[in-house]
């Protein structure tokens, strides 16, 4: 049985940890601020952002660098300069929230 156990662990462990790695790049802009993986805060969840995106390769560029208004309800999207640099690994992230 513990034997068992561990391989459901490890393997649930090896799909959890490519989307944690991801969402690591997200909790270092700060997106995690305005955004949840799932749940809408202030902003869309990830989930949502990436349904919506998902057959637009350059949305989360375009919001990251220009800001987004009237995409996803009446509270805009401010620019995120600092973000700029971890665009690739910001969209990646958000394409894992399925």
């Amino acid at each position: 049985m513990k034997i068992l156990t561990a391989v459901f662990a490890a393997a649930a462990l090896t799909i959890a940890l490519p989307t944690l790695a991801d969402d690591a790049v997200l909790t270092k802009n700060k997106c995690n601020v305005c955004h949840d993986a799932t749940a809408k805060k202030v902003g869309p969840s990830w989930k949502d952002v990436n349904a919506k995106t998902k057959d637009i390769p350059t949305a989360v560029k375009d919001a990251v660098t220009n800001g987004s208004t009237g995409k996803f309800g009446k509270i805009p999207m401010p620019k995120q300069p600092n973000a700029v640099a971890d665009i690739a690994a910001l969209a990646k992230a958000i394409e894992s929230h399925k």
